[in-house]
């Protein structure tokens, strides 16, 4: 098995553009984790991270996984790469409301291009908001201790650092993924997170040496964690197989058609878009509101800390939101319809048309709505119980399903790329099936 799995890497390495893509991937993320340290100027960051870390309790350690701790030392790249996620969530709901954006985004590529422009624009938007927050946050935290010279130089020079971190977040993403391998923006948020789980490792044994946690829990822990990724990996293989057959057709001396095939409906066609949309607009407004000290306020942020009962409502309602829509953009059951139409092929029993659309209307809304379970289970159980035990979040569900998920993606664009180039890839049979990022 070891002989087999270093014959692989050989291969990698064997094919020109495949070494290119990785070794510029590897890269581009060992950019992004440099300036993850690189501090924004006028701010005391030692004395700031713990504090914040301290104050902002449950809700800060979970979103500071999403920066790779860039949040709580509030470095150039404090910001992340969720205000580009929030600003794509927004631009493919208005595709769905406003139709002169549906019918851009079925305009092939300059559509397309067109709607990454307004992503961008969005973007710069939603991070100058956040960044003028932050800069205006900090000046009034603790009476302006952790800000060295307080002034309107200070907030311009924070929004210009922060919203030119976010930028150049979203450049290294696209770069990513239309020079490298995998998708950018989902690897951006990968490497963030395995960066910290060593750290996590150290903190959680700390934590068995000084009593805090018995060998029992962390034997549970590590059965947990076995489980979830397990569960990961079955279920994002899932498919579900409508069987298609086209009719024979014949053009001159030739006949077409006539074989078997199937339509693979994913059981999660969302992929880990859900929870990480779910996270970005619950996890950022709960956390400007841990800085103010009104009482109201703070009693919004504790409730929407992880684990409390409004936070995981809407975590939940978010999520299976989130699943369906994100599969009714990328899947058109009536689109699926015509084109099988067009090409003579018919569901065995359907009739084509209006009633294939249907059936597979209904078979897709069934399958989303097991994968839409499957995504709030694995994300907000383990996480409840890690933050009863007070462990950190790197273990929890949603760390697990974008690790595992974004892994699988990844090593599904390299298996791609050997096969096409006749080299045996991971597995023996097969491609490796990942999932839409």
């Amino acid at each position: 098995m070891l002989a087999r799995i270093s014959t692989t890497f050989q291969n990698i390495f064997k094919i020109e553009e495949l070494r290119s893509r990785i070794l510029f991937t590897l890269g581009v993320l060992a950019v992004y984790r440099l300036a993850a340290h690189i501090p924004t100027p006028g701010i005391n960051g030692d004395a700031l991270s713990s504090f914040l870390l301290e104050r902002g309790g449950a809700i800060m350690g979970f979103l500071d996984i999403f920066s790779g701790g860039a949040l709580s030392r509030v470095t150039i790249v404090a910001l992340g790469i969720m205000p580009y996620i929030s600003a794509s969530i927004i631009i493919q709901l208005m595709t769905v409301v406003i139709p002169s954006l549906g019918q851009l985004a079925k305009e092939g590529e300059a559509g397309r291009h067109r709607i990454t422009q307004y992503t961008r624009y969005l973007t710069m938007g939603i991070a100058l908001v956040q960044a003028t927050g932050i800069a205006f946050g900090l000046e009034g935290m603790n009476n302006g201790q952790f800000v060295l010279d307080p002034g309107w130089s200070f907030r311009i020079m924070t929004v210009i650092t922060l919203v030119g971190g976010t930028a150049f977040l979203m450049w290294l993403g696209e770069q990513v993924t239309e020079r490298g391998i995998g998708n950018g923006i989902s690897l951006i948020i990968f490497s963030g997170i395995v960066a910290g789980m060593p750290a996590g490792i150290i903190n959680t044994y700390r934590l068995y040496e000084t009593g805090q946690l018995n060998a029992l829990v962390l034997v549970g822990l590590v059965v947990m964690m076995a489980v979830v990724i397990c569960a990961i990996v079955f279920l994002e293989s899932g498919r579900r197989k409508l069987s298609v057959q086209y009719a024979r057709r014949v053009v001159g001396n030739r006949v077409y058609g006539g074989q078997n095939t199937h339509i693979p409906l994913k059981i999660n066609t969302a992929g880990v878009i859900p929870p990480i949309f779910a996270s970005s607009l619950i996890a950022f407004p709960a956390t400007i509101a841990g800085f103010f000290t009104v009482p109201w306020v703070q009693s919004i942020a504790n409730s929407l800390s992880p684990g409390q009962i409004l936070y995981t409502s809407m975590y939940v309602g978010l999520i299976v939101f989130f699943a369906f829509f994100y599969t009714a953009v990328v899947l058109n059951p009536v689109d699926i319809a015509e084109n099988m139409k067009k090409s003579g092929g018919f569901i065995p029993g359907i009739r084509p048309g209006k009633r294939t659309s249907d059936y597979i209307y209904f078979v897709l809304t069934r399958i989303t709505f097991a994968g839409a379970v499957y995504l709030a289970v694995v994300c907000v159980i383990p996480e409840i119980l890690i933050n009863k035990v007070g462990l950190p979040f790197y273990f929890g569900g949603t760390s697990l399903l974008i690790v595992v998920g974004v892994g699988l993606d990844t090593a599904q664009q390299i298996e791609t790329h050997m096969i096409q180039r006749n080299y045996e890839g991971f597995l023996r049979k097969g491609k490796v099936r990942g999932r839409s990022a």
